[in-house]
């Protein structure tokens, strides 16, 4: 999901921030982009990937001595419906490791596996995010500290120096306010935010100093939910890392595959792959559902004056939790499934 979060607004200035947010964001789905296609599919005899791939095979031979003992054992025993359907086994590692440069068969059922998971994580959320919520719900949340940021310069100030900075602090959330607007039309809370930093600015004298300390919040709040977005963007990268790093040890898992026992390493595989697609996509489901009730609640209440905190912690601790727990479910449903597949294949063969 793209997202635009002004974190360092004063520094940077409003354009920036605005025009490098969603940059930021695409480059980034890019980069993820162009290194799977670079490690799984770009000159695999060197990369990593090659080497893997290698060692994979290296697996594979050292347990095919295994697997030609229990096969010549079942052959012995007249067990020959159990011989008969695990010679597949070989060909099928044959024919996975089998390295032309240009990716496995492995690597590219790999990569389709993640652009499929991508496309379906895409139409999750472009169908429950078709208003943007996700956007409204983290803007409505540091919209306040972002105008607070504006004004706090000028607490310090008295008489015509205030008064000049509150005109310039004034400039720039009108063309944030106007930036808000383009995005999400005339809503309600940009309208609420509007209407305090006018009320500051415009009243100066009667706005008693609890009030002007109230809405420039404190900075270390400030600083907690700069933390906690950034700790959510941080799980959504490290589950990109981390499919990644499973989908690189495919060939050991399929190197080992050859070894005489129920559990095949590669259906282990599938099945971590498939459960960390699987987070990703619970994570945006809950993040765009949770945001939808706040932009369809308070963020339609032009008096309504919510603490949204609670919506940060929730991206930045609460739903990655939920999210790996709904995948390690899913998870061990999904090789419970491989697994009694598989046995119901080998038993009619």
């Amino acid at each position: 999901m793209k997202d635009i979060f002004p974190t360092f607004l004063l520094q940077i200035g409003i354009n920036d921030v605005f025009s490098n947010g969603a940059t930021t964001a695409t480059s980034i789905a890019e980069g993820w982009d162009k290194q799977w296609v670079d490690l799984l599919q770009n000159d695999t005899i060197n990369n990593l990937y090659g080497a893997l791939t290698s060692l994979g095979v290296f697996f594979a031979v050292g347990t095919l001595l295994f697997f030609m003992l229990q096969w010549l054992r079942d052959v012995i025993n007249s067990e020959f419906s159990r011989p008969i359907s695990a010679l597949i086994w070989p060909f099928v590692v044959v024919i996975l490791l089998t390295n032309s440069g240009n990716g496995t068969v492995l690597s590219n059922l790999t990569l389709g596996v993640r652009n499929f998971l991508n496309t379906v994580n895409q139409q999750v959320v472009t169908t429950a995010d078709a208003n943007q919520t996700y956007q409204q719900a983290l803007n409505m949340t540091v919209g306040e500290e972002i105008a607070g940021s504006l004004l706090r310069p000028c607490q310090s100030l008295t008489g015509e120096q205030q008064n000049q900075c509150f005109v310039k602090a004034k400039e720039k959330a009108d063309f944030l306010w106007q930036e808000y607007r383009n995005l999400y039309g005339d809503k309600p809370w940009i309208d609420r935010l509007e209407n305090k930093v006018n009320n500051i600015t415009y009243n100066t004298a009667s706005i008693s100093e609890n009030s002007f300390d109230s809405f420039l919040g404190s900075t270390v709040q400030v600083s907690i939910k700069n933390f906690l977005v950034s700790l959510q963007y941080a799980f959504q990268n490290l589950i990109e890392a981390t499919m990644l790093l499973i989908a690189a040890l495919g060939p050991l898992a399929v190197g080992g595959s050859l070894l005489p026992v129920a559990g095949k390493p590669i259906f282990a595989w599938l099945t971590g792959f498939l459960s960390v697609g699987i987070s990703k996509i619970s994570f945006n489901i809950i993040a765009v559902l949770t945001a939808a009730v706040i932009v369809n609640g308070p963020g339609q209440d032009v008096n309504a004056d919510p603490d949204l905190m609670w919506y940060i912690i929730f991206l930045g601790i609460l739903a990655p939790i939920v999210s790996l727990f709904v995948a390690a479910a899913g998870g061990f449903a999904v090789f419970s499934a491989i697994s009694n597949t598989a046995s119901w294949v080998r038993e009619r063969v």
